[in-house]
């Protein structure tokens, strides 16, 4: 299952692969990383789209905004699962994730051990 993770703090890289390090190692989970929604559409044009199973995207970046990379993503692969993070997680940026098609929203700091659950009931 890849996993293609968008967040433009650099740390967010060097802690989803410390947390995953078991599954990526057992070949269960493989990670992609992105700094920007620009980079994320660019990797998602240039990869095979149907590798990637889910987009975890934070939702406070420069540049394009993680709605406006799920918005992008829905539009042209509709069936591609994305999941907003965002440390901001009152109901506008709910509602606001859920109106744009967002499949979950997750809450910063991220609690790894809901975040897999989830990841793996997507499958």
């Amino acid at each position: 299952m890849k996993l293609l993770v968008v967040d433009d703090e650099l740390d967010v890289k060097d802690m989803f692969l410390q947390r995953f390090r078991k599954e990526i190692k057992a070949g269960k989970i493989s990670l992609v990383f992105a700094h920007s929604g620009e980079e994320a559409v660019d990797l998602l044009s240039q990869i095979q789209p149907m590798d990637v199973v889910l987009i975890l995207s934070d939702i406070n970046m420069p540049g394009m905004t993680g709605f406006d990379l799920l918005k992008i993503v829905k539009e042209k692969l509709p069936n591609l699962k994305v999941f907003m993070v965002s440390a901001y997680g009152d109901a506008l940026n709910m509602d606001k994730a859920k109106a744009f098609g967002a499949d979950d929203f997750i809450e910063k700091p991220v609690n790894f051990q809901i975040l897999e659950e989830k990841i793996f009931s997507t499958q």
